[in-house]
């Protein structure tokens, strides 16, 4: 630029800075652009040296850019200066327009500042608007500002120019021409920025889309082939545990095919027993053991174990079940539990089985008991409630001193203790326990009870000796499934130890249970053949009822006294049948 009074700019000098521009906005990266635009300053503007100062993301300036000396380059490219420093130079020397000219009679100060810089040698100007070497000028660069706003956008780096060719001062179109460029090498860094950041994005998403793909395929292969059984469910909302896919593995446990299960949920195959344990489950971490339904009708145990998994960050959650077959184990546990609870010989249930079934039908307090507060409140609101075994103090309650948590403890008059709160909970907590009652009387009064037979066998001991313990054995199972047969669904039959077994056989009267007695006996008189050898025992029967109140030991106990009464009141030649 030979003038700088604008009617003589030359046109090629304006194709020149409109060409330096365009290559700016060309550039394929960031340090590209950068290193376009110092080039355009030395090419397009005239100038001999220029350098780009980028601020980092830390605030400080690092010179990413240089142009014109690649002595120059080579000793300052990569150095940072502070921003305290640049600060300080930007707000000294003369401001022309968006510029900062900082004469060499004030720039000597910044001499020892962080700032990285070069000198440059030369005669001393010897007019007033010759460049002199240490004159210093600066172009701010800054991100657009909001249009229709006086206040600068964020400054993003400084362009430090030095050495215009002429040798002199830049006039009114140098300056503009400047103060233009700088403008427009702001917007295209900026945009080079952007571009770079978008790459990045790019980049890092794509390589997201690979992991996750690579996760989904690693999922898919594990939950096709995993070797128990697996299923994804919907959670929440009217689908709530339908099953939207299955495993082979899971399929083939349950005999469906992979189509049918989707039109299931688990509550749809869950044994009816199991369905409160299914519902209990939680979600997250929930666990359970219950059976399912094969399509075969029949039930497998298996164990559930769930967890709760996304489709995507903020996609819909499913629900993982983990389906392992414990059958095998179960059947062990079933057998352990059988073993533990059931005579090995016989098959029957033993003595602790037997007194765990008699405790079960028992509460602790006997069922003759003072009339208390329940009844009297009953009876002040018409609530009164018949004793359907025509005994008046059925339901009745006593109070009892209060409770260490304050509550008001009563007693129904067969024992059950529950808190009365207050009037305002009403009266919801009644005790739901079916009372054992026992007839009175050595007459039938028409009362249903639990009658406890005792058996003990008569002549046993002489087939032992006779015959051996072979023999004898054989002849106790026969007798444990005779009396078997004899008896209902829902009676016990137990085996105490020895030749002693208990019956028990609820809803009997005394007749009743006396009937039931003469009908057993009658079953175990009848020969049994062992090795070819007809052998007959005879048996004792004594009768019991178990009542509230009583222990179960006390109910054997009771039961056991009437056997031997039985026992002795027979002549010793009758009480064995032959």
């Amino acid at each position: 630029m030979e003038t700088d009074q604008e009617p003589y700019v030359r046109l090629a000098t304006l194709r020149q800075l409109h060409q330096v521009m365009a290559d700016m906005n060309t550039a394929r990266s960031l340090a590209d652009t950068l290193q376009t635009v110092a080039d355009g300053v030395v090419n397009g503007l005239g100038y001999e040296l220029a350098c780009v100062n980028l601020v980092r993301p830390d605030g400080d300036l690092v010179v990413a850019a240089f142009a014109g000396n690649s002595a120059a380059e080579a000793l300052i490219t990569g150095r940072v200066g502070s921003r305290d420093s640049w600060e300080r130079r930007l707000a000294m020397g003369e401001a022309w327009g968006d510029l900062v000219f900082i004469p060499h009679t004030e720039g000597w100060v910044l001499d020892d500042d962080d700032v990285p810089q070069w000198y440059t040698d030369g005669p001393a100007p010897r007019f007033e608007d010759e460049w002199h070497p240490s004159d210093r000028l600066f172009a701010p660069m800054f991100t657009p500002s909001v249009p229709g706003s006086s206040n600068l956008g964020e400054l993003i780096g400084v362009l430090s120019v030095d050495r215009p060719r002429n040798g002199r001062r830049p006039g009114a179109w140098g300056k503009e021409a400047l103060q233009m460029y700088a403008f427009q090498a702001a917007i295209a860094i900026s945009n080079a920025r952007l571009r770079a950041n978008m790459q990045r994005a790019l980049v890092r998403l794509e390589r997201e889309q690979q992991a996750l793909r690579a996760s989904e395929e690693s999922f898919r292969q594990a939950f096709e082939y995993a070797p128990s059984g697996m299923a994804i469910a919907e959670m929440g909302g009217d689908q709530h545990g339908r099953i939207l896919r299955t495993n082979d593995a899971l399929c083939r446990l349950l005999g469906r095919p992979a189509s049918a299960m989707r039109r299931y949920a688990f509550s749809d195959l869950v044994h009816p027993e199991d369905i409160g344990t299914l519902l209990r489950t939680s979600a997250e971490g929930g666990r359970a053991e219950l059976r399912l339904c094969r399509r075969d009708g029949s039930y497998l145990w298996v164990s559930l174990r769930n967890s709760v998994v996304a489709d995507a960050a903020d996609g819909p959650r499913f629900l993982l079940t983990h389906v392992e077959d414990i059958e095998e184990r179960k059947r062990r546990e079933l057998q352990l539990a059988h073993r533990a609870s059931h005579d090995s010989l016989t098959g029957l249930p033993n003595s602790a089985e037997l007194r765990s079934r008699l405790s079960a039908r028992l509460c602790q307090r006997p069922q003759s008991a003072e009339p208390g507060l329940v009844e009297s409140v009953d009876a002040a609101y018409g609530h009164s409630q018949p004793d359907p075994y025509g005994r008046n103090d059925q339901y009745t309650a006593t109070a009892t001193p209060v409770a260490a948590d304050g509550t008001l403890q009563t007693y129904d008059a067969n024992g059950h203790a529950f808190a009365l709160r207050g009037a305002s909970e009403g009266y919801g907590a009644y005790d739901h326990h079916v009372h054992t009652v026992a007839p009175e009387g050595e007459k039938d009064d028409g009362t249903k009870g639990l009658a406890v037979l005792f058996c003990d066998l008569d002549g046993f001991k002489s087939i032992n000796d006779r015959f051996g313990h072979n023999a004898g054995d054989a002849v106790l199972i026969e007798v444990a499934r005779r009396l078997g047969r004899a008896v209902r669904d829902g009676d016990t039959v137990a085996r105490l130890g020895g030749d002693e077994f208990v019956v028990l056989a609820d809803g009997l009267g005394r007749a009743d249970a006396q009937d039931l007695a003469v009908r057993l006996r009658n079953e175990i008189i009848q020969p049994i053949r062992v090795d070819g050898r007809a052998m007959r025992v005879g048996a004792s029967f004594g009768i019991g009822w178990a009542q509230c109140g009583m222990t179960a030991d006390e109910v054997l106990k009771s039961a056991d006294e009437r056997m031997y009464v039985e026992k002795r009141s027979r002549p010793k030649q009758h009480r064995r049948a032959g």
